[in-house]
């Protein structure tokens, strides 16, 4: 770590549960962002001013007008430019030194799979249900760390499923596949602005912990907040034996 490095992780290093040592992991990690919009934004902004080494940006969306109302990496000028590619040179203003590599097109199963392989955490901040299993089935057999999120209106929930653990559970163990699960969209339903800047937030900090090797967090927990009344609740996860995913 260099004289510039030191100085600019200073108050991280400063930290007797980070240090020099912590700060280097980071320094080395590399995280996979799927979803570069209203969660996935504050959460690569926060990970890339942490110092993450290697930021790999995954969404084949473009900016929209009304994307801005939440969505803080991008900026006017990137209306009609892939979020990926605007999200990179926010990142890069934010802090040069990180390695953003970016995927402008949407993550199916065997390019997803060639992706997660190469990350030492993922972070689901996709809006769908249908990339969420995919990015969930995926991380389980790779054995990798998943950090996942979700908001609408003014709920929004984050849970770590880290599959380094054997009895972790997993995504399709909180929401069945199967299950009749009501896909609620912002464009149609509408999204407190904060309230993602909160979610991604805290899915930053999960995965700087995972990075570091800090213990406890959010493994196996689930915490929802509701951005009205500010009150978080957590709740214990636990594998669904009869899960299609992972109970086997």
């Amino acid at each position: 770590m260099n004289d510039t490095q030191l100085l600019r992780y200073g108050r991280h290093i400063l930290l007797d549960e980070i240090g020099i040592e912590g700060q280097q992991r980071l320094l080395e990690g590399t995280v996979l962002i799927i979803g570069l919009g209203g969660l996935g934004s504050p959460a690569a902004l926060y990970l890339a001013a942490s110092g993450v080494g290697k930021l790999i940006l995954c969404d084949h969306d473009t900016v929209d007008l009304s994307n801005l109302q939440r969505q803080i990496a991008h900026h006017t000028a990137s209306i009609g430019h892939y979020k990926v590619h605007s999200a990179a040179q926010s990142l890069h203003a934010l802090n040069p030194e990180v390695e953003c590599v970016t995927i402008a097109e949407r993550a199916d199963i065997a390019g997803l799979e060639a992706l997660i392989a190469q990350a030492d955490v993922v972070l689901d901040c996709s809006d769908n249900f249908t990339a969420r299993y995919a990015i969930n089935r995926a991380c389980r057999q790779l054995g990798k760390p998943l950090v996942s999120g979700a908001a609408i209106q003014f709920s929004g929930q984050v849970t770590v499923f880290d599959f380094r653990q054997p009895d972790a559970p997993c995504y399709n163990c909180l929401y069945p596949e199967d299950s009749e699960a009501e896909t609620l969209r912002c464009a149609t339903t509408g999204v407190f602005a904060p309230l993602v800047g909160i979610i991604g937030t805290v899915q930053a900090a999960e995965t700087l912990k995972l990075l570091i090797g800090l213990p406890d967090g959010l493994r196996g927990k689930l915490l929802t907040v509701n951005a009205l009344s500010m009150q978080p609740r957590t709740l214990n996860l636990h594998r669904d034996p009869a899960c299609a995913v992972c109970a086997h």
